[in-house]
């Protein structure tokens, strides 16, 4: 390095500040698609727990219908 001239030096310094930004494009993009995935995935596990809640519920309320006839037949006899 001690014979390089102040333009050999320049050009190396900006050589690698092209490879570091190039380095930095690559790790935004990944980010992006880690991004976009992780925002599909969240859509579809809110999709899914709204699915789940509706079920529940549907169980429940057939739950409170077993349990009023359950009563009603018990008052019956």
């Amino acid at each position: 390095m001690g014979t390089e001239t102040p333009i050999q030096m320049g050009e190396l310094e900006l050589k690698r500040l092209e490879s570091r930004v190039e380095e930095m494009i690559q790790a935004c993009e990944r980010i992006k698609e880690e991004n976009n995935f992780l925002r599909k995935q969240q859509a579809a596990l809110v999709t899914e727990r709204a699915s789940l809640i509706e079920k529940t519920e549907q169980a429940h309320t057939r739950v409170e219908l077993i349990i009023q006839r359950l009563k009603a037949l018990e008052q019956e006899t």
